[in-house]
């Protein structure tokens, strides 16, 4: 059997959950299709999921067709649970995007699909909603050809728009419009068509799987996930159009981990698709951050447009090791307990620990000669969260509850990044978005037992270093209290750089354990910078190091008193690395968003002053008919309230597409300062009387 792990993308109300009961409905694995209204269908389990109608977390399931086994995953689409799309883009080979025939391309839909071209994902289109009324599939084939991409081949057409009887018809034969799209790829097809007048279907059909499994065209099938129409010939296409699952299962173990989630006993569970090799029951897996020790390379990826400020770089973890208790395999609609999972499949293990979402298992993907060329599965494709708040418990008492309670969530989402402030006693989270608290705040009701508010959402910005400034401590002088030589320079890099490691000192100076503590407390020691934000887009050079060397009384018992620890070079990093970036200097920058503005042009004389007073630039404007479009950037912190404001300025006929785009430098009034939850590096004496106990000299 071959496989092929299948992602269900949309915006949200695109009709995603209800296509995935169909298409499960379709194939016999279910005898009667739920519905997202009533909380009934199979990819929505979350109590909260039926309650609100809305997909949360990724779900698998799997089904087959033909000798192919296909491992679906619903994913959300709500753009603020952006981050369970992130990690599901990594296990996939192909995917079906979801557009509604009367809303058409969406804010959320663009955004799926720039990142799935920019992966290169074979992606399949599915007009859903044809028999709705206001359903118009020429108006949304021109949205997907101007919005999306030019590179599209309908696969039909609908016919009895809007009405129960809604329904396709196929293309069985030549089109024009088909030889079109494939002939910019081909030579060959269209000095055939010069030659011949035609070109056989099938020769041309051949070329359109093979140039959708380069995602180079998109397919576009048109039908309604409520009455079935359709779905049949989507069902097709995806056995024929979209490439199966490569690997080998001889291979070396290799595979990546997308979702954790703990089972009824608390135990943890990993979600982990394999690319090669096969892991068994009692295997020991080694898993976690897999980056070169000489040179640790970017902590983050670019993002979307613009570089995601290196936003949970500072992970940490390094290599762990498990074993693998017990193995489940999603197969005939389930996951069924199995003895071992295979390359190219998606498999549940239990016993890892410490296994985290993002974690490589075995070694990474692009070490494996088959995905040597592909693009590495650890990077981050969609905007960091803008948004943090403050938790607080209802009762005092619950306040150790709570930190256990976000932490397990924080396990399944890293991106919530919680920071705990011991001196004032606070958790905050970061988020997406208002929907995103009112379901954390639900959660932590609902799985938790613990009643919880949220103070105002502030926005997260990042700080960059302004010029170049460097550092160093001597072991054994200046009122250096740790048995560490320890000099460091932070230059500044390109946005959307990330933080890089690097060293001017030879390798075999000094144990290597030490330097990996001084990379490690760079990185982490980079999560607050001079005032407070995350310090991004630079690069931090080893420029000094030194330790003393193992000392034994006489009876050879160690005395740590005279020798180096890790414990020296993670206690005097942050001191050198705060002295080097307030050498350097750092600017503060907020999240800028890229908006894009459709409103009735008569309503721009409101607009464009209500935009100014929210600090929004728009670029362009233009006009069509009786709408005008407005492009520009907005900060973060306004979003919001452009949002609410939009229908009062547009008589409610507004449309506001809003997506991060880039850190931009905070311009007018005072810098903003974020509380530290460190030992504050910056205050030697306060830094050391917290982490020694004593003043140095």
């Amino acid at each position: 059997m071959h496989s092929l792990n299948l992602g269900i993308l949309a915006h949200v109300d695109a009709g995603k959950t209800s296509l995935t009961e169909r298409l499960l409905h379709t194939v016999g694995i279910i005898d009667e299709i739920g519905s997202v209204d009533d909380g009934s269908t199979q990819t929505d389990s979350l109590a909260l999921e039926r309650q609100r109608g809305i997909t949360i977390k990724s779900a698998v399931v799997s089904f087959e067709i033909d000798d192919v086994t296909v491992n679906l995953i619903d994913t959300p689409g709500h753009p603020d649970f952006i981050a369970e799309v992130e990690r599901v883009l990594s296990v996939l080979d192909g995917a079906v995007l979801v557009i509604s025939a009367v809303e058409g391309v969406q804010a959320q839909t663009r955004v799926l699909m720039r990142t799935l071209r920019r992966l290169r994902i074979p992606t399949l289109v599915f007009v859903n909603k044809i028999d709705r009324r206001g359903a118009d599939t020429d108006r949304v084939l021109r949205g997907v050809a101007e919005r999306l991409t030019p590179a599209i081949v309908p696969m039909g057409t609908a016919r009895g728009l809007g009405t129960r009887d809604a329904r396709t018809v196929p293309h069985a034969g030549f089109t024009t419009g088909m030889l079109d799209v494939l002939s910019a790829h081909d030579d060959d097809l269209l000095a055939s068509y010069v030659e011949d007048g035609t070109v056989p279907y099938a020769r041309l059909r051949a070329a359109l799987a093979e140039q959708t499994g380069r995602s180079l065209v998109h397919p576009v099938f048109f039908g309604s996930a409520m009455t079935g129409a359709g779905v049949d010939a989507l069902v097709s296409g995806v056995r024929e159009l979209l490439p199966t699952a490569a690997g080998h299962p001889a291979g070396p173990v290799s595979g990546t981990v997308f979702k954790v989630e703990r089972g009824p006993a608390g135990e943890k569970i990993a979600y982990a698709r394999l690319f090669s090799g096969t892991v068994r029951t009692r295997d020991v897996l080694t898993f976690g951050d897999f980056s070169d020790p000489g040179d640790t390379g970017d902590s983050g990826d670019s993002g979307d447009a613009g570089g995601d400020g290196g936003r949970g770089g500072c992970r940490g973890g390094g290599r762990r090791q498990g074993k693998v208790t017990a193995v489940s395999v999603f197969e005939s609609g389930a996951a069924r307990p199995r003895t071992s999972v295979a390359a190219g499949r998606i498999g549940k293990l239990w016993g890892l620990g410490d296994i985290r979402i993002g974690d490589t298992v075995g070694v990474p993907r692009e070490h494996v000669e088959e995905f040597s060329h592909t693009r590495p599965a650890g990077r981050h494709h969609f905007s960091p969260p803008t948004l943090e708040t403050v938790v607080d418990p209802a009762r005092p008492a619950d306040r150790g509850a709570l930190h256990t309670a976000l932490t397990q969530l924080a396990e399944q989402d890293p991106l919530i990044d919680l920071r705990h402030d011991p001196v004032r006693r606070e958790i905050s989270v970061s988020l997406y978005g208002e929907v995103q608290k009112e379901v954390v705040q639900a959660t932590l009701a609902d799985e938790f037992g613990l009643d919880v508010g949220f103070r105002e959402t502030t926005t997260i910005c990042v700080e960059r270093p302004a010029g170049s400034g460097e550092a160093v401590e001597f072991n054994g002088k200046d009122a250096n209290p740790f048995l560490a030589t320890v000099g460091l320079r932070v230059d500044p890099a390109p946005a959307g750089a990330g933080v890089r490691f690097r060293l001017e000192v030879e390798l075999g100076g000094m144990p290597y354990a030490f330097f990996k503590a001084v990379e490690d407390t760079v990185r982490e020691a980079l999560g607050q910078g001079i005032h407070g934000w995350q310090v991004t887009d630079c690069t931090v050079t080893m420029t000094h190091s030194g330790y003393s060397p193992r000392q034994s009384h006489a009876h050879q018992g160690f005395d740590k008193s005279m020798s180096s620890t890790g414990a020296d070079f993670r206690g005097l990093t942050p001191l050198v690395l705060m002295a080097a970036l307030r050498q350097a200097g750092t600017r503060v920058y907020e999240p800028m968003h890229r908006f894009r503005l459709e409103a009735p042009a008569d309503t721009l004389g409101a607009l464009l002053p209500a935009l100014a007073a929210l600090r929004a630039v728009p670029r362009t404007t233009r006009t069509h008919g009786t709408a005008c479009v407005l492009e520009g950037a907005v900060p973060a912190a306004r979003v919001h309230e452009l949002e609410q404001r939009l229908p009062g300025l547009t008589s409610g006929e507004g449309e506001l597409e809003a997506a991060f785009d880039h850190y931009a430098p905070v311009g007018r009034g005072a810098v903003p300062e974020r509380p530290r939850t460190d030992h504050n590096p910056l205050n030697r004496k306060e830094y050391l009387l917290n982490v020694t106990r004593r003043v140095g000299g």
